[in-house]
């Protein structure tokens, strides 16, 4: 896929440069509009279930999936650009029989961008390096959540990166939901002035959300929500190291604060890489999962494959480990453990990633078991090819 000069100048551009702000170029007075820059992705996926009584074999708990994501985007002159995205969904059992298809406007946003400034309104993805509360993760292509608003980005100060977000409403599958009485307000930065390190911060603040958003971090009644969230990410010789806080509060009757921090340790030798991620989360009564959909680092939502929704408190610990082999690609396997309350949830996963006729191709097998009986496993094999 291709980066799209709209795209590297405002948030949404840090998803593909790994977390790395680049500056915002001045504009010419008299810019020529350039030509228009398509990219797109086409992804085939076949997941086999074992669950719920049902096995791998069973057509019924096994699901066929076709995605096809199309965007482009152009410079109009003076600052001015403009960008729009579509995605096609297409599912089926595990006999390949069409069992639902959907189509949406992923993304239609404007942008205008004047010396070290960008501002980008519509409908767009969230990178989780500047908004680690509310971001869009791609699935196969697919932005699983989209947001309705306006992202101000501007770099004027020295090794920094300052952002202000309004957003009104978030998009997903299931439709589109306003976020509280008057929006989500969200302001952050990124500073990179201490040599090999990034420290991050973001605040949200939102009138009156409702416990209805089953697509965002839910809170208790119709309230308020404020959320602050800090990181610091370094390397020391060989070693990567990060540290992570967040903060949340619903000031709905009888919600508390949710309280959590995250620290990983990671390294990389020859052809191996090591991480370690330990994490605390206090969620109070808030519901308030921060160990769900957000970008904690201490989420096992990705490894268990699913989302464990605990109010208790949470003590999550996990190892992920890669290996390049010479023959190419890469094998990882990771682990995790989730205590909360008098249930410790395992998961576990090991996969390969590779190329195959261009495509970024995957086999993976997860095993996750909620310690209430259940046990799950999948085995997932997917092709993404991006133009």
């Amino acid at each position: 896929m291709k980066k799209g000069l709209l795209l590297s100048v405002v948030a949404s551009g840090l998803i593909y440069a790994g977390g790395d702000i680049a500056p915002v170029q001045p504009v010419q007075p008299a810019a020529a509009p350039a030509a228009c820059d398509f990219w797109g992705t086409l992804a085939v996926r076949y997941d086999a279930n074992k669950a719920g009584g049902l096995n791998f074999g069973d057509a019924g708990n096994n699901v066929a999936a076709l995605a096809v994501v199309m965007g482009v985007e152009k410079e109009l002159g003076y600052g001015f650009g403009v960008g729009a995205e579509l995605a096609g969904l297409m599912t089926g059992d595990g006999k390949f029989n069409k069992t639902g298809n959907s189509a949406e406007l992923s993304q239609l946003y404007l942008t205008y961008k004047y010396g070290n400034t960008a501002i980008k309104a519509g409908r767009q993805a969230l990178p989780k390096a500047v908004s680690p509360l509310a971001w869009s993760d791609r699935d196969a292509g697919i932005i699983q959540r989209a947001y309705n608003g306006v992202v101000v980005v501007n770099s004027d100060l020295p090794d920094t990166t300052l952002v202000g977000a309004w957003v009104r409403s978030v998009t997903d599958t299931s439709g589109s939901v306003k976020l509280g009485k008057n929006g989500l307000f969200m302001v952050g930065a990124i500073n990179k002035s201490l040599a090999n390190t990034t420290l991050s911060f973001a605040a949200y603040y939102v009138q009156d959300l409702a416990n209805s958003l089953g697509t965002v971090n839910n809170t208790v009644g119709v309230a308020d929500y404020v959320s602050v969230w800090a990181a610091a990410q370094t390397k020391v010789n060989n070693v990567d190291l990060g540290l992570q806080v967040a903060y949340a509060k619903s000031k709905a009757a009888g919600a508390t604060k949710t309280l959590a921090a995250a620290a990983y340790a990671g390294t990389s030798f020859d052809a191996v890489d090591v991480k370690l991620t330990l994490a605390y989360i206090d969620d109070g009564s808030s519901n308030i999962n921060l160990g769900g959909t957000s970008g904690f680092w201490g989420a096992t939502y990705y490894l268990f494959g699913g989302n464990t929704n605990a109010t208790d408190k949470q003590k999550i610990a996990r190892l992920d480990v890669g290996y390049k082999p010479s023959f190419g690609g890469k094998i990882y396997a990771g682990v995790a453990v989730n205590k909360h309350g008098s249930q410790t949830e395992k998961a576990a996963r090991v996969g390969y990633d590779f190329k195959l006729l261009d495509m970024n191709a995957k086999v993976e097998y997860r095993y996750h078991d909620d310690d209430r009986g259940n046990k799950a496993h999948r085995i997932r094999v997917q092709g993404v090819y991006k133009f």
